[in-house]
């Protein structure tokens, strides 16, 4: 679905509550109380055809017999009535219901025939459904409280999304002693209809939420909810807590790379992927949502600690080590200062001890030097108890100043009864307050880290040295026939020649049916050669004691032969070997790596890279990613591994091309994209010697697919067929395609080239230069949600780009906007009327039904072109502008 419809839920006004009942110990008379009481101002209808008059108020026999329109419906009911209440709320066009009711999937097979037939019974209607087997929803500021929980929360802008409704309800009494502001509790049960993904879009787009935090069991429609994330990420903060981390992942993997990737590590690397800061326990999950409430972000993890004792300082810092930071060191001018006004004998460096009597007035000073020092990107202040402290007067002291600060800053008050009325001063003032050093620590990390992946999701990827191109057809010959015969299980020929399609580098193998032929063929390679079996029934071949190496002669080569096929017979004496292969020996390779592919149950393909060899599965040095890949995100892939430090150059090692690792990441990512069919593959070992790279052993496993590329995959991959080329008026021919992330220089000089003129009627401002957050958001789309082409003049193997047409998504994806820009020499000439209309054409087969836009009344060649696209223009509510709308239901 979409948000369509969702503000019926979330802004009703009218409510009809379905199941109503004046018993006090009833869930539809806990709602009825948490509206009124909330505050809600909108019609209240109770519906019970067994009662007149309920809560005196009218009651009514079903929804359609109320008079007037009803926005919303709370269902309270047993859950074998929804289908019919929900049939009713189609025909009196609700806007949005919540089925409260258990009962649904959660208990089998009933359950499941019961959501089904809700489902049918709302197929093709804008109702929208939360639920079933949930607590309900509230919004603070229509103040809405549409559930069973015992309490409303304190307003604010933090919104909070869970499949549970006990961690609701935990969560929000928590929330009322730590003082933290909600402005959505959402309890999404079964997710029937609302999940999500469409929650993120939701939430992403209202102005009264600052962050999304978010309790998961299990996730659904997952290319739905990675760029739902991907895209709100960006400009608000997403906190998860996944629950079920101890499930096994992956069964029975048949490759190394599937014994590599578990589930919960797919997880990890796809909320990672989506700018999603995860965390681990409850405790985390709260004490991360609270800094978010009340704390600016860190711009570096530089974190000074302030202390009354040496011992919780340097529980501070063991903590900060965990993450791989030490504390920041301070400067000369600040040590200087903070000299000027404490004891002789403070510890002159961070941890500052303020030592052990450390008064209010001392606490105070040291804080506000460093509040104000430049080297402080993030504030500890922590208090243990002693007879001369005075914890309360220590909090008063600092509630005012901290209240002012603008760098994350929060406290440790250490111990139970004592400094307990501290830790109410701080918060009344919004201050955050951990028990202990570490969950401080630990909340300003996840707080660092999210700063962090934002600034990765903005970073502009470079190119390859050289466009790269893959034998598209080949590969899939390959894959066909093999499906086509059944043979699931490549034989090493097989994924040589498939690996050979894509450009991914491989040593040379030749195939031997015999011993004499295995001998004729080691005779052509001069070097020594190793042998290997051949059968698609043996999946590690040196399970079978099917791997021999360093062969240098015929008689050895002769033996090795006879010891496979003996060993082959001990292995499984009915084993079909077809006979073995030969390539030559590479010796003393620099690094061995396993780079691989496996696909993942509910995120489609993942990525795999670490350390490779016979020990793969033993060392687990390894790190995976979410296709599809470009130059940035295969180097951050190998970064999270620890050989990658040896790759660089280790000692006597030289350093490895990681440039050409980058390129095969790159090259398998896209093999993996084209075809869904491939369910794992293994490149282990890849050994690299010197600058080069070679795959020495290759598995691939395939199974049938009945889903197309690329909507295997749960991010959307470059779309190539919206590639063509088109001749302007003055005859060039120029190269039309959508834009990438790496065209962030082009963009530069596209914008560089505008003339100022231009610039104004294109970004309504006299833009100087594009600044970067820009600049990523327009070349960094997604194309599931945007489309932008742009037109490129190629000289000598280089592009230039001369204009840009984008269509983008709005809250409503029926409903689109669209922009142009043009370089100036080249406006005219039919190029921004042509990238437009090729736009249009890709909204309307998307299902767009409008796409508008806002236009200069002095911007002549824009009206001009909509008047020839056939868009509709009156004068806008913008002095100066009009508005153009095209009806892309209408035929073209």
């Amino acid at each position: 679905m979409s948000i369509r419809n969702m503000d019926k839920l979330f802004k009703p006004a009218s409510i009809a509550i379905i199941g109503a009942s004046e018993r006090e110990d009833s869930v539809s008379a806990a709602i009825f109380r948490n509206l009124t009481c909330g505050g809600y101002s909108g019609e209240i209808f109770p519906v019970n055809p067994k009662h007149r008059r309920i809560w005196s108020k009218p009651a009514y026999a079903s929804v359609s017999k109320i008079q007037g329109p009803v926005d919303l419906a709370v269902i309270a009911s047993p859950i074998s009535t929804a289908p019919e209440i929900i049939s009713d709320c189609v025909k009196a066009e609700t806007g949005g219901a919540i089925i409260i009711s258990a009962g649904g999937k959660e208990t089998g097979v009933k359950g499941f025939e019961v959501e089904a037939a809700i489902k049918k019974e709302a197929a093709g209607s804008n109702l929208r459904i939360i639920g079933p087997n949930c607590l309900g929803i509230i919004y603070t500021q229509s103040k809405l409280n549409a559930s069973f929980a015992s309490h409303m929360p304190v307003s604010g802008k933090m919104a909070f999304v869970s499949q549970s409704g006990a961690i609701c309800t935990s969560i929000l009494d928590l929330s009322i002693k730590e003082n933290i502001g909600f402005s959505y509790f959402v309890s999404l049960g079964s997710m029937l209809d609302i999940e999500f993904g469409d929650m993120i879009d939701y939430l992403g787009n209202d102005p009264d939420v600052s962050s999304i935090i978010m309790y998961v069991e299990s996730l659904s429609r997952f290319r739905n909810f990675m760029s739902a994330a991907r895209a709100v990420s960006r400009i608000k903060p997403i906190i998860v807590l996944k629950a079920g981390r101890s499930m096994a992942g992956a069964k029975a993997a048949a490759s190394h790379t599937g014994s590599l990737t578990g589930e919960d590590a797919v997880y990890d690397a796809a909320f990672k992927r989506a700018g999603i800061v995860r965390v681990k326990t409850f405790e985390e999950l709260f004490d991360c949502a609270e800094l978010l409430a009340k704390q600016p972000r860190p711009s570096n993890s530089g974190l000074v600690i302030i202390t009354n004792a040496g011992g919780p300082g340097v529980m501070a810092v063991d903590a900060l080590s965990d993450y791989g930071v030490a504390p920041i060191k301070l400067s000369r001018e600040t040590i200087e200062k903070l000299d000027a006004i404490l004891p002789e004998h403070w510890s002159r460096g961070n941890p500052v001890d303020l030592i052990g009597d450390a008064t209010p007035e001392r606490y105070q000073q040291a804080t506000e030097i460093c509040l104000n020092a430049p080297e402080v990107n993030g504030l500890l202040i922590m208090l243990s108890p002693t007879a001369l402290t005075n914890p309360s007067g220590v909090a008063e002291a600092l509630a005012d100043i901290l209240k002012r600060k603008k760098i994350p800053v929060f406290t440790t008050w250490m111990g139970g009864a004592y400094v307990e009325n501290g830790k109410k001063i701080f918060n009344r003032a919004g201050i955050p307050t951990f028990d202990t050093p570490e969950r401080a620590v630990r909340a300003f990390m996840d707080l660092y880290h999210y700063s962090k992946n934002i600034e990765m999701l903005q970073e502009i990827p470079a190119g390859l040295p050289q466009k790269i191109k893959f034998d598209h057809e080949k590969a899939k010959l390959i894959i066909h026939e093999c499906l086509d015969k059944k043979n699931m299980f490549l034989t090493e020929m097989e994924a040589r020649e498939l690996l050979n399609a894509y450009g991914i580098p491989v040593n040379r193998v030749e195939f031997a049916s015999s011993c004499d032929n295995a001998v004729h063929i080691a005779r052509t390679m001069a070097c020594y050669v190793v042998m290997k079996i051949s059968s698609r029934e043996v999946l590690h071949k040196t399970d079978a004691h099917g791997v021999k190496l360093n062969l240098e002669n015929e008689f050895e080569v002769r033996e090795a032969y006879a010891q496979i096929m003996a060993g082959a017979n001990a292995y499984n004496n009915n084993l079909n070997v077809d006979g073995v292969t030969i390539q030559p020996m590479i010796e003393s390779p620099d690094y061995e790596l396993i780079i691989g592919a496996k696909k993942d149950r509910d995120f489609g393909p993942v990525i795999l890279f670490g350390m490779g060899g016979i020990n793969t599965e033993v060392i687990k040095d390894r790190a995976i990613a979410l296709p599809p890949l470009n130059r940035l995100l295969a180097k951050r892939l190998m970064e999270q591994t620890k050989v990658y430090s040896i790759l660089k150059g280790y000692r006597n090692r030289p350093p490895a091309n990681l440039v050409l690792l980058e390129e095969i990441l790159i090259r398998l990512s896209q093999l993996v994209s084209d075809f869904p069919e491939i369910e794992e593959l293994d490149i282990n070992p890849l050994f690299v010697t010197g600058s080069t790279v070679c795959a020495v052993d290759a598995r691939v496993i395939l199974k049938p697919s009945s889903v197309k590329a690329p909507m295997h995959l749960v991010i959307s991959p470059y779309p190539n067929q919206y590639e063509s080329y088109m001749v302007c008026k003055s005859g060039e021919k120029l190269f039309v395609r959508p834009i990438r992330p790496e065209d962030a220089g082009l963009m530069v000089d596209l914008f560089n080239n505008l003339s100022p003129q231009t610039r104004y009627l294109r970004f309504f401002s006299p833009l100087k230069q594009l600044p970067h957050q820009m600049l990523a958001r327009f070349t960094q789309i997604d194309y599931d949600r945007e489309i932008a082409l742009v037109a490129m003049a190629e000289t000598a193997g280089a592009e230039k780009m001369l204009g840009v047409a984008r269509v983008m998504a709005s809250p409503d994806p029926k409903k689109t906007e669209f922009a142009v820009v043009l370089e100036d020499n080249w406006q005219g000439k039919g190029i921004g009327a042509e990238l437009l209309k090729q736009c249009l054409d890709i909204s309307r087969e998307r299902g767009v039904e409008k796409v508008c836009g806002t236009v200069r009344a002095e911007n002549t060649q824009m009206l001009a072109l909509g008047k020839k696209l056939k868009f509709k223009m009156k004068r806008s509510i913008e002095p100066g502008c009009y508005e153009l709308e095209i009806d892309l239901t209408k035929p073209s």
